[in-house]
């Protein structure tokens, strides 16, 4: 099973390790890809204009400490990308404490979209960086379709003939959509909120807690042992972990799509 997460805008800069090295984050064949939104993002904040260096990057002026970082990003420490993240949902996914065997599956199973990376295990060493995926970088373009192009032939194959569970937010799920066979096999999960209001039960999508709930449900299914083998195994586990699950119509082709309700957040 595949699980594609989003970053997290928040991250935890190391205070010691060696420089990322991009041969070594999975795929290394993503290499020039990468290399070439790094000299970017570096160059972009590495200049005097920081008025149209916030501008591009979405920050205000008291983020300028983010672009500090950005500029040195090539010598920075790095760490693995599971420590680097952080914020709601990577706080509730909780990957420290995680089993010897969990641990091992999120290895393998967890794959991070970056708009700066293109996608990561959460053992793959990097800095801490601030660079959405809805980003238009100069000398590169619009990062969900710069990274449409190089993701595309690649994700198949680290799909496998496995399930892939989809939890992107919508800017990041621009960066590579399942078609053909893997669409088939992917799940995209909605998460929303139950609650009686004047004695009649309503339902609403929430955003926050919806980082939250997902963080938690991976959690549970990495910690339940070994990793469902077919979309049909992965709606049976998720109600094996006691989660309201309804499975909504969708056309021939297309990722089923979940509901998981809640009624605590």
């Amino acid at each position: 099973m595949l699980i594609l997460l989003p970053p997290s805008e928040g991250k935890t800069a190391p205070a010691t390790g060696g420089r990322v090295e991009l041969a070594g984050l999975v795929r290394p064949d993503l290499t020039p890809a990468r290399e070439r939104v790094l000299n970017a993002l570096v160059d972009l904040c590495s200049v005097g204009d920081r008025e149209r260096t916030r501008e591009i990057l979405g920050l205000s002026p008291g983020q300028d400490a983010e672009l500090d970082r950005n500029a040195v990003l090539r010598t920075a420490p790095a760490q693995p990308a599971g420590r680097i993240y952080t914020g709601v949902l990577y706080d509730a996914l909780d990957l420290t404490g995680f089993s010897q065997s969990a641990r091992t599956r999120a290895r393998r199973s967890l794959l991070i979209f970056s708009g700066l990376w293109g996608v990561l295990r959460v053992s793959d060493r990097i800095p801490a960086y601030r660079l959405s995926g809805g980003v238009t970088l100069p000398g590169v373009g619009g990062l969900a379709t710069y990274w449409r192009r190089v993701l595309d032939p690649v994700l198949p194959e680290l799909a496998g003939g496995g399930p892939v569970l989809d939890l992107r937010s919508s800017g990041y799920a621009a960066m590579w959509r399942p078609t053909g066979p893997v669409a088939e096999r992917t799940v995209t999960v909605r998460v929303l909120h139950e609650q009686l209001v004047g004695g009649v039960a309503r339902r609403s999508v929430v955003s926050h807690f919806n980082k939250a709930t997902k963080g938690r449900l991976v959690r549970d299914l990495l910690a339940a042992g070994p990793v469902p083998r077919t979309p049909t195994k992965l709606v049976e586990a998720l109600r094996d972990l006691k989660y309201t699950v309804e499975e909504q119509p969708v056309g021939a082709g297309r990722p089923r799509q979940l509901d998981v309700v809640v009624s605590e957040l």
